[in-house]
């Protein structure tokens, strides 16, 4: 990567908040994370819960002036452009493509963006499928003998062959011709989650897809898989924000209020100061091919009940802080881009959107943090 001038925030975006037939299925008609976001309740004192969108603003995502609003909220506050999941199983199956869709057909749309591909399976919480995703495990209602009968998938992921590799580049290809997609030295940027899920496949897709990138017209492309710890990683690789069990501790050997009942007993906690100073301590020994990540907070309640992984200690003032140290360590290693997570995953508690507790605090504080390390260049 070359010296950068400006530090650059990408915003994780969750594309899930529109109404699609195969959610209505699984989880409930008219199923979005709304629905679990606003039906959840607070577990103990003093838990913020649930958290409620500023002036009430349940949007839907299939509404292209939606979007719009994003874009523009997004860019007034020094975000850059958004990374927004994309959930391709197959050549027969894309979910909640939508939003993206919209973003790509509206060129008046303000912002930049590019794609991080979830490629797990879909699953029920009792699945015995490995390396899956159970996307709202507190929703596990009625099940169908079907589902039965699949073991508790709801979504296969299937890379299939070459011939579906193609299909799935052509379809990716008319994002990455737009000028709004975010590209490095004429390379599409492409964030790969789950490196470890066929990582020899992957490896053979993306060399494949170089070659295709290059015959229409690009340098080739930059496949960055999350950093994970069996060290199957591509060249380029995201540092993603550490939500791994390993940080959240069992609810009984921390102290809430200094009561902690019978029924929080699965409910897990962590620091939110200390996993920021982990971030920032493997920031510091990050190359310069490895893109750096923080994020804004995290409570999964909304999707996972009592089962529920908390983060204590966090304040908008904090976030600025930390995120302003995150991206002075970007610049000093000059990677241009820092990602955030999230824009909006609400039923994650990771959000930046305005809420009826902390209004725009959480903008104002990147915005600022956004502001000040780039006047220092």
């Amino acid at each position: 990567m070359c010296s950068v001038n400006r530090i650059k925030v990408i915003a994780n975006y969750l594309p899930q908040f529109h109404v699609i037939p195969e959610n209505s299925k699984w989880w409930g008609d008219g199923f979005t994370d709304w629905l679990a976001v606003k039906r959840t309740q607070p577990l103990y004192k003093g838990h913020s819960q649930p958290r409620i969108p500023l002036d009430k603003h349940y949007y839907h995502l299939d509404d292209v002036d939606e979007i719009r609003w994003q874009a523009q909220l997004a860019k007034k506050y020094g975000v850059y452009g958004f990374g927004i999941y994309h959930y391709w199983f197959s050549s027969e199956l894309k979910l909640l493509e939508k939003p993206a869709e919209l973003i790509r057909d509206n060129s008046d749309i303000d912002i930049n963006y590019l794609f991080l591909w979830d490629n797990t399976s879909w699953t029920r919480t009792w699945s015995k499928e490995r390396l899956m995703n159970d996307w709202a495990p507190d929703y596990d209602g009625d099940i169908s003998q079907e589902e039965i009968d699949n073991g508790g998938v709801l979504a296969k992921l299937v890379y299939g062959t070459k011939e579906d590799w193609k299909k799935h580049f052509d379809y990716l290809l008319s994002f990455f011709r737009d000028s709004r997609y975010i590209k490095i030295d004429n390379k599409p940027v492409f964030g790969i989650f789950q490196p470890h899920n066929q990582f020899s496949v992957i490896k053979d897709m993306v060399e494949y897809w170089d070659k295709l990138a290059k015959e229409n017209g690009f340098a080739g492309i930059i496949c960055m898989t999350k950093d994970n710890w069996r060290n199957e990683n591509l060249e380029y690789r995201i540092r993603y924000s550490p939500f791994s069990p390993n940080y959240f501790m069992d609810a009984l050997k921390n102290k809430v209020n200094n009561v902690i009942s019978k029924k929080m007993k699965r409910i897990r906690f962590a620091s939110y100061d200390k996993c920021w100073r982990r971030i920032l301590r493997d920031a510091e020994k990050a190359d310069s091919k490895t893109f750096l990540s923080g994020f804004v907070d995290f409570d999964d309640t909304p999707r996972r009940g009592r089962m529920a992984r908390i983060m204590k200690g966090g304040t908008p003032e904090k976030f600025g802080r930390y995120l302003k140290r995150l991206m002075e360590i970007s610049r000093k290693k000059e990677i241009e881009y820092v990602f955030v997570t999230a824009w909006n995953e609400w039923g994650e508690g990771a959000y930046l959107e305005p809420d009826e507790t902390k209004g725009y605090a959480y903008l104002e504080a990147l915005k600022k943090a956004v502001d000040e390390v780039n006047a220092e260049g």
